[in-house]
């Protein structure tokens, strides 16, 4: 009876383990081996190539260049849409605020609609000849033609950006949401009988306590940013000339479409190692406060 009992959480476990075996591990080994070699997908992998893809990715401009963006959505999406979402979830999140399940429900529908979607529907917001940033910039500067955010070098990653923080908004704001639920009514009663201000409740208790949640948005933050690319596609596949490039889309264009599947798996390669690297920090950061 004791051995049932102790093979049971591996006999119940074995299900899930073998289908992430065969779905993630396996492919992340084979996209590391493929990575070595210059192989366009069909017949053996024959022509040995060892780190060169990987030397040539550190020196392609246009792959920097991607990272730059990449880098510049995690920064709008730290310094922007997380402060933005914990305001309102502090705002909407109060007990006594009535209309709190619709303004919820209100921002979180951006996050349910599929990222080709919203990518297809601010590409007819921004039209700048039948869109609604058309109907606006004549309401505001009549007379004059509306910009074409989507096909300016200059504002192409800034429009795309700002439809990132519209869809995903919501999805930080329910997260926070959330944390400060599970912080109790009673310490921020106590601070305020205490004297405390409602600003100095928050600074000094409500955000104490709801770091760890911060934390886990931040986190799925820089994962996305790193990982984004439906949206982007949508919008017009990275260009003009790669001013919206992000490493996936620079992953599919130059190693899907172009069928270069040994230099696309070193892309591949690249992105998870950093994508690794940030949840080993992400793990080292929350690990120790999580034990005591």
């Amino acid at each position: 009876m004791i051995r049932k009992h102790a093979l049971l959480p591996y006999v119940l476990i074995a299900p899930a383990f073998i289908l992430f075996s065969l779905f993630v591990i396996a492919p992340v080994f084979q996209a590391a081996v493929f990575s070595l070699y210059r192989w366009n997908g069909l017949g053996p992998l024959a022509d040995f190539r060892g780190v060169e893809n990987f030397l040539f990715l550190a020196k392609n401009a246009i792959f920097r260049k991607a990272l730059g963006h990449n880098l510049e959505i995690i920064a709008i999406s730290l310094v922007i849409e997380l402060p933005l979402a914990l305001t309102v979830a502090l705002v909407i999140g109060r007990a006594e605020f009535r209309l709190a399940v619709l303004f919820r429900t209100f921002f979180f529908l951006p996050y349910v609609l599929s990222e080709i979607i919203t990518g297809v529907l601010w590409q007819f917001i921004y039209h700048p000849q039948y869109g609604l940033v058309r109907s606006v910039f004549a309401f505001l500067f009549p007379g004059t033609s509306a910009p074409t955010l989507l096909g300016n070098p200059g504002t192409v990653l800034g429009a795309i950006m700002a439809v990132i923080i519209w869809k995903y908004f919501g999805f930080h704001m329910s997260i926070l949401i959330a944390g400060l639920q599970d912080i109790p009514k009673d310490i921020r009663e106590a601070a305020l009988i205490d004297g405390a201000g409602e600003l100095q409740s928050i600074r000094y208790v409500v955000l104490p306590l709801l770091r760890p949640t911060i934390v886990v948005s931040a986190y799925f933050s820089i994962i996305g940013s790193l990982q984004v690319f439906d949206v982007v596609w949508a919008m017009g596949k990275g260009d003009p000339v790669n001013s919206a490039e992000t490493m996936v889309t620079y992953l599919y264009k130059f190693g899907i479409q172009r069928l270069n599947i040994g230099f696309g798996s070193a892309v591949a390669v690249t992105i998870f190692a950093m994508c690794l690297f940030f949840s080993i920090a992400y793990n080292r950061l929350t690990a120790p406060r999580e034990g005591k």
